[in-house]
């Protein structure tokens, strides 16, 4: 991590007690987190020495107050004197201050002239940026607590969620959003806003805002179904289209009158209804859309084949934040593994990743590197006219491979495993494609 450090020194005058100063500094671009520390001489001491007794009296002769105002002027957070050092970031923060988006320009500390001594008081201030890097996160998409129908509340599904090694979870209830600010806190989980909007022709993730419309959910028109994911979209949700072939709830809306991000094509455990999605996926990527995936476990409560992860999504995200996981999904920088501790996988050429876009040119090649493979993994490079083998692991372990694209198209990774004899191989990896144009 790369972090930089700001200092500032101000001086506050005796005229200036009882007043509300702003000091403003420049948040550059790219920040995960802020953290602001100051010091200021709080207490005068004084030594007497009676002869018979030496004493060492404290004064109090400065109080200043501490807050942060954000560039659109909202208040991100005050401690009044109470604390000599906070931090914020878009995951967490400490109490007081709100998580919030770090946004590059002009935010201002906020000082509370409480208490001044009569010659004024010199306060610094120090700032650390700490900026973002990419890094791989694991999480799960697709949840219910018991504001819809699962049986935990949305604290234990996040502790539930940490326990299994997620690093984020989206709480998608039938038809309830969820604001940010009613998220419980829980260590090391990004808690993602969202809502499964659930209509009989079909059900729609909306993720990532408080509120994706006005008024309730019903719809009972094409113009009014349109409406809920014209609202969604305009809001910044990131939208998915869930299950398309589950048999109790098929998506039979038109996919041309409706603005959607991501396919679900993995839902729970792997059964006949995602073939089904997959392969419209696979037909869509072979007309010459670029789609990302996702998927979700539709937790409910744990059952022998239903699991917390089961499917994760690894996404390669600029931080923890929910706005930067979500912006890694839309890109289509992430793959779907079968589990949290599932098999892991890169899938590069030259710098260009999954969800990439880059000309193709002869020579065009795509770099391999999957791990926590079992023996008997099959590893197969698909495009839109083959779906080639190209490894099966001799033992546990990883691969490398580099691998021609002879033709301009789509070049993506499926890794599949025999989980259980006599069963046919299934997924436990599919990964968003290189696009070749």
């Amino acid at each position: 991590m790369t972090h930089d450090m700001l200092r500032l020194s101000f001086h506050i005058t005796s005229e200036q007690q009882g007043q509300y100063l702003l000091f403003p500094f420049t948040m550059p671009a790219g920040v995960e987190k802020v953290e602001i520390a100051y010091h200021y001489t709080r207490y005068a001491e004084e030594a007497n020495d009676t002869g018979r007794a030496a004493y060492k009296t404290r004064k109090e002769t400065n109080i200043i107050d501490l807050g942060l105002i954000a560039p659109d002027g909202s208040q991100a957070g005050a401690s009044g004197s109470d604390k000599r050092d906070i931090f914020i970031s878009e995951r967490s923060a400490t109490p007081g201050y709100h998580p919030t988006i770090l946004s590059p320009g002009e935010w201002r500390i906020l000082a509370g002239a409480y208490k001044v001594a009569a010659g004024g008081v010199d306060v610094e201030y120090e700032i650390t940026f700490t900026y973002k890097h990419r890094r791989w996160l694991r999480g799960d998409l697709h949840t219910h607590t018991i504001a819809s129908d699962g049986v935990l509340t949305a604290e234990e599904l996040g502790r539930h969620a940490a326990a299994h090694g997620l690093d984020f979870l989206a709480i998608t209830d039938h038809n309830q959003p969820v604001a940010r600010a009613a998220l419980p806190h829980i260590p090391n989980l990004t808690l993602i806003p969202g809502v499964e909007w659930t209509h009989y022709l079909g059900h729609a993730n909306f993720l990532g805002v408080d509120r994706p419309y006005d008024g309730p959910f019903a719809a009972n028109t094409p113009d009014e179904i349109a409406a809920r994911f014209h609202s969604a979209r305009e809001r910044g949700a990131l939208i998915s289209i869930n299950h398309p072939f589950e048999e109790c709830c098929e998506f039979r809306i038109d996919r041309d009158s409706i603005p959607f991000d991501l396919l679900e094509v993995w839902n729970g455990p792997f059964r006949e209804a995602n073939f089904r999605s997959l392969g419209l996926w696979h037909s869509l990527l072979a007309a010459g859309q670029k789609i990302p995936i996702c998927g979700g476990s539709d937790y409910h409560r744990d059952t022998p084949f239903l699991f917390l992860g089961g499917p994760t999504t690894a996404v390669y995200a600029h931080s923890r934040g929910a706005s930067d996981i979500l912006a890694a999904l839309r890109a289509g920088h992430a793959y779907i593994t079968y589990a949290p501790n599932g098999p892991w996988l890169h899938l590069h050429s030259g710098e260009a990743m999954m969800g990439d876009s880059l000309p193709w040119s002869p020579g065009a090649q795509v770099r391999v590197h999957a791990g926590g493979l079992l023996q008997g993994d099959v590893v197969r490079l698909v495009s839109a006219t083959s779906a080639d083998v190209v490894a099966q692991m001799p033992a546990d372990g990883e691969v490398q491979l580099a691998l021609p694209i002879p033709a301009p198209g789509f070049a993506r990774v499926e890794v599949l495993r025999q989980f259980l004899p006599g069963i046919p191989p299934l997924p436990a990896i599919l990964s968003n494609p290189i696009y070749f144009d």
